[in-house]
Formats: C-alpha cells, structure tokens, sequence
C-alpha cells in the first residue's frame, strides 16, 4: 500500500507530505485543483517522461518520494529487489524520482541508485492508475488478452510461451542466416574451386620466393664465382710458409721470439688449409646451367604473375589465400550440417511452441466463460439490467501470447453483442471497465489501486452503485477514488481534499485530509456547486450516515 507521498516543487505543488491509510480513499476538489497534478507527480515513479516542465518556480529541481507497504504474496517484485540488492528487510521501500532543470532525473529505491526501467517495474507493481482516459484500452486486443489471462491463471503458460517463441525467432534468424550463407557460396563455388585447383596445383612452399632469388643470383653469375674461386684456389698455396716455418724453427734456440713466431705461423698455415679446402668444395659444387638458370626463372615467373593474379605480394599471401578458399568449402560442409540441426531443433520447438499454445488456448476457452458470466453479473448490478457481454477468440497472427486473438463484445440492449468499441458509450465502458477491476480485485493479487474519475459519465443510482462496488474493492486493498459524484464520495474510509490556494504572484496546489463537519460541507458542496444550500448539507449528512460515518 501507499503509505505516504511527499512532492517538493513538482508544478504548483509546493511542498507537500501526506500520509494514507488502508481501505478506500477519497479525493475530491473542484475543477482545477490540481488533481491530475497529484496524478502527474505520482505518475514519475511509474516511468512517465520527465522535462524541465514539471518544475515548479521554487528551485531547480523537482522530487517525489514514496513510501510503500511491500504486499507479501508478490514474489516478482521482491526477487526483483533481492536480485537488485535493493531489500533492505524492512517490509518497505521507498522511491524516488528526481527532476534537474536540464530535463534530465534521477531514480533511486531504498536511497540506492537504480535506472529508470527498474524504477517503473518495482513501482508498477506497486500502484496502478487507472485514468478516465483508461476506458480506451477495452478496445485494445493486448488489454483484452492480458485479462482473460490473468482471470485464468495463465502466468506460467505465458512464461513458456513466450521463452518458447523467442526460441523459435532466434533458430529461425540463425536458419536464414546460414541458409543465406550457403547460396553465396553455392552461387560462388565454382569460381571458388577454379582458383582453389590453381593454387593447390602451383605446389606453393612458405619461403620458396626467397629461396630462388638466392639460387638466380648464383646461377646467373656462375661464370664469375668460379673464375674467382678457381683463382682464390692458386693464391691460397701455403708453400712458402711452411720454408718461412722452417728458417724460424732453425734460428729459434738462438731467438726465443722466433719459438713464438713459428707457432702463429703453424696456426695461420692451417688455418689458410682449411680455408682453401673451403673454397675447393664450394668450387665443384658450382655449377654453370643454363637448363636450371632457365628452370628457376620460370618458376619465378609463374610465382610473380600469381601474386600478380591473387593481388598478392607474397608467396604467403598465395598461402594464406589457398588455405582460406580451401576453408571456405569445408565451411559448406559444416553450414550444411547446422542446417540440418537447426532444421530439427526448429521443429522440436514447433512443436513444443504449438503444445503450449494449445493448452493456453484450452484454458482461455474455459476462462472465457467465467470472465463473461461475471462481467455480466457486475454490468446488471450496475443498472445495465439488458447488458450482454461476450469473449470471442480467434485464430491470429502466433506470437509471445500464442495463437489466439480475443475480442470483448457488449450490447447495453440485449441486442446482438458486438465488438465493445462500436457500441458502447462512454458511462457504460466506465461500467464495464469498473467491473473488470473490480473481477481482477477479487481473483489476482493487485497493487494500490488508484480511480481517476472512473465514475465520469455516470449519476444518480448508477453513482451509488459504482461506489459500492468501488468500497467493495477497498475492502481487500488500498483504493483511491478520485471523484466528482458525491455518492462516491460519502463512501470512503478516508477522504482527502485538493485546493489551489494564491500565495504572492503565484498559485499553489495543497491536499489535505477533511473529517467530522469539513468532510460534510465538501460533499454538499459536491451536491450543490458553489453556493452551498441547507438541503444540500442534510442531503450530504444523510449520505455519510448511510456509511456510518
């Protein structure tokens, strides 16, 4: 329940803090007030859009803060604050919403920052408002569906139903996507394959460019690598070092440096030796062939005009190429494979997405019934004696709900019933929409209701009525009746009154609660206008007695 509200310059709402009881609530005020204010400042914790509009002339921002009774039997709303780290153990939650000049706000829960989408859902759960406005939803399919469902218990079958669907939209997306896939590579593999064979046949070798550029070089200089090496050959002849050798060794017992000398020039003897075998060997393995110079500039050739050919710069780009297309066939393979997987899953979960449907339908054909009888029932106890109302499903379009569609039909004559937003005006579908709640009161675990004028349209015995069933209502949950008609009024457990007040240049919009002889005088004056008469103010006594006021 809404314990409390506080709103700090929201319009012409100056500063306000208000507490509510349990039961029903009534607010009433003249035209003007500032009622749809109230309505608006709330309607921020709900998620409704948010400008520098809604600021008042007392500051740069704007706030409304509530603070909520947690329901016990709600399990969504407290998962949805245990799994945000928002219960703070207390049996109550407070919201916030904030509105800086810049038109941007601010929310938080139990003073933790949260975003606005879990604002609106925490808070949707909390406080329904139903607007005079609101009526036009009967003629909405959703609406129509989403109280049928309600009314049938079909929580958890929507739940499947839904998962289930978006399954089938994601295989069905991925299905297409490999399907679309396959006929680019179908439309391409012959071209694929032709340039494929080319590379495979070109027997490519990482390092094979570089590789024969080296040989090039050689071959094509063979002549002149073997004249230099044969002459490299006659010079190196060590002939005269070893007499060198010979001539130290004999003066070396006379010398001691020469001792020295021989043994460098022994090392540099062999060391010229091993030198000169170098050069031999390299030598015989030179080869002067103008069959493999032409051998290697062939291939060369064939190399550089498919790199050419591949936009390529290297034999590893030839590589990586090869290796790609070569991959992009295999891919087929395994595209053609998920294919035929994706194809069973899909129909698996055709399968079990038509099962789901079916039983939903099998429970909204039962529900229907039910939901009709009872509307029917509220609609006479509300002076629509002839009233004839009707839910009809039909085959639509399969969705996150299903594969049926649902129309609400209605005839106030007992005529034949038609689709409800031809045919009724505008008290009857208060009526009727009064009556749906008033079901979905008794049947579902409801949030703080709140009736903006639902009773518009209406008078009289009808009046009456509607507050009846609206106090009925406020029997099991906190109810507010915003209201124009007195018989509504007079039958509230608490009643709170709107006023706009002139204050300086400016005016002000205040709600208080009024009680004994105040609540007396504001129901007159709810029977007689401004001019408040003394039948008027008996009329209003005898109105509040009947409650026991």
């Amino acid at each position: 329940m809404l314990k409390s509200l506080q709103i700090k310059n929201y319009v012409l709402i100056d500063s306000l803090d208000v507490t509510f009881p349990e039961g029903l609530i009534i607010i009433t005020g003249q035209t003007g007030a500032g009622k749809s204010i109230l309505l608006g400042a709330l309607s921020l914790l709900l998620g409704s859009k948010a400008d520098s509009s809604v600021i008042g002339s007392r500051g740069d921002n704007c706030v409304v803060e509530a603070l909520f009774g947690l329901p016990n039997g709600d399990d969504t709303i407290w998962n949805l604050l245990r799994d945000n780290d928002l219960d703070d153990g207390s049996g109550e939650l407070v919201a916030r919403r904030v509105v800086s000049s810049s038109g941007r706000s601010r929310s938080f829960i139990n003073d933790s920052p949260v975003n606005l989408q879990l604002l609106q859902a925490v808070c949707s759960r909390l406080v329904d408002i139903h607007s005079q406005h609101q009526t036009l939803l009967l003629a909405d399919r959703s609406f129509q569906l989403s109280m049928l469902d309600h009314l049938a218990g079909n929580e958890d079958l929507l739940e499947k139903c839904a998962a289930s669907y978006q399954r089938l939209k994601s295989l069905d997306r991925e299905y297409d996507d490999v399907t679309g896939k396959l006929s680019r590579i179908a439309e391409e593999r012959e071209y694929i394959q032709s340039r494929l064979k080319r590379l495979e046949e070109a027997g490519l070798v990482e390092g094979e460019m570089e590789a024969l550029e080296e040989e090039h070089s050689k071959l094509a200089n063979a002549e002149s690598i073997k004249d230099s090496l044969s002459g490299a050959e006659n010079l190196l002849d060590t002939a005269s070092l070893k007499e060198a050798r010979k001539l130290l060794e004999k003066i070396s017992g006379f010398l001691p440096e020469a001792a020295a000398l021989v043994e460098r020039l022994e090392s540099a003897r062999v060391e010229i030796n091993d030198i000169l075998d170098e050069v031999s060997l390299i030598n015989s393995r030179t080869e002067i062939s103008e069959s493999r110079l032409a051998a290697v500039e062939d291939r060369m050739s064939f190399l550089y005009d498919l790199m050419k050919r591949y936009s390529t710069s290297s034999v590893s780009d030839l590589i990586s190429q090869r290796d790609s297309l070569s991959g992009s066939l295999a891919d087929s393979e395994d595209l053609e494979a998920r294919k035929e997987d994706l194809s069973k899953d899909i129909a698996a979960e055709n399968k079990f997405f038509s099962d789901i449907c079916s039983r939903l339908h099998a429970a909204r054909n039962s529900g229907r019934k039910h939901l009709a009888a009872s509307i029917m029932e509220s609609l006479r106890s509300l002076e629509l004696e002839r009233a004839v109302f009707d839910v009809e499903l039909e085959d639509s379009v399969p969705g996150p709900t299903g594969k049926d569609g649902i129309r609400f039909l209605f005839s106030a004559s007992g005529a034949t019933p038609l689709d409800v937003s031809k045919c009724a005006s505008g008290g009857e579908l208060s009526r009727l929409m009064l009556s749906l709640k008033a079901l979905m009161a008794r049947f579902v675990s409801m949030p703080t209701l709140i009736f903006d004028e639902i009773d518009s349209g209406v008078s009289g015995s009808v009046a009456d009525k509607m507050g009846q069933m609206i106090c009925a209502m406020g029997h099991d949950m906190q109810v507010f009746a915003i209201t124009h008609l007195p018989q509504v009024a007079a039958k509230g457990d608490a009643h709170y009154l709107v006023e706009k007040t002139f204050e300086g240049n400016g005016a002000v919009t205040k709600i208080h609660p009024v009680e004994g002889e105040d609540r007396i005088m504001e129901i007159a004056r709810m029977l007689s206008g401004s001019h408040v008469t003394p039948a008027a103010v008996e009329n209003a006594k005898s109105l509040l007695s009947d409650q026991g006021d």
